[in-house]
């Protein structure tokens, strides 16, 4: 590819984490309004509505099916299901090896999978596998047509600036609680920031779902 083309689907993969971390929040956001009768927080990262293995489930989703002729809606279900349950398993995986926490649970429910997946959430990735197809593949092909536009680079560079750096802080908030759980005081300058400014209470108020993992 050139380096043309390289750029256009740069901007096309990390417009399609925004948008499945978006619609991955809202979703979530969604269930516990069903679940608990009122709103409650379901943010993947310190700054704005994203939850990040939506949108890794998305980009994960338009690799492999881009190298996918089959657009029958029934195999389509068969192998997100499976693509996005892989990825469930693995976002959980590393969140627990990384930072000590997992943000989900599934022990509880019939046909789990180390409790990171289960048989009905990786039916919610095969629904969810369909809908791309059906409705956001389409739009992501005039997503495409779009991407020399320069007010959409000014805005892409700008969100990209955003996110590295709301990455960024939440990886690190979130490396300085688990060690605060180990007693272990601040090394630097930089632990000191982040022992004032993301106490663990200002991060359980994010992070409402999070659990440590013993």
């Amino acid at each position: 590819m050139n380096k043309r083309t390289i750029k256009r689907e740069l901007i096309t993969i990390f417009w399609i984490f925004i948008i499945g971390s978006i619609l991955g929040y809202i979703f979530e956001m969604t269930v516990v309004l069903f679940q608990k009768g009122h709103f409650e927080t379901r943010q993947g990262l310190i700054y704005g509505p994203f939850i990040p293995v939506y949108g890794i489930g998305g980009i994960v989703y338009y690799i492999l099916l881009s190298q996918i002729e089959t657009r029958n809606k029934v195999k389509i279900f068969f192998i997100t299901m499976v693509l996005g349950g892989v990825t469930e398993y693995i976002s959980s995986y590393v969140q627990e090896k990384v930072f000590g926490t997992i943000s989900w649970d599934y022990t509880y429910m019939l046909f789990d999978i180390n409790g990171r997946t289960s048989l009905l959430h990786c039916t919610y990735w095969g629904i969810a596998g369909v809908i791309y197809v059906s409705f956001i593949e389409p739009g992501i092909k005039k997503l495409k047509e779009h991407t020399e536009n320069p007010s959409l680079q000014v805005m892409t560079l700008v969100l990209v600036i955003f996110m590295v750096f709301d990455i960024n802080i939440s990886c690190l908030a979130s490396t300085r609680q688990a060690n605060r759980r180990k007693n272990i005081p601040p090394q630097n300058k930089i632990d000191v920031f982040l022992d004032k400014h993301y106490p663990d209470e200002y991060m359980n108020s994010i992070y409402t779902n999070m659990k440590v993992k013993n």
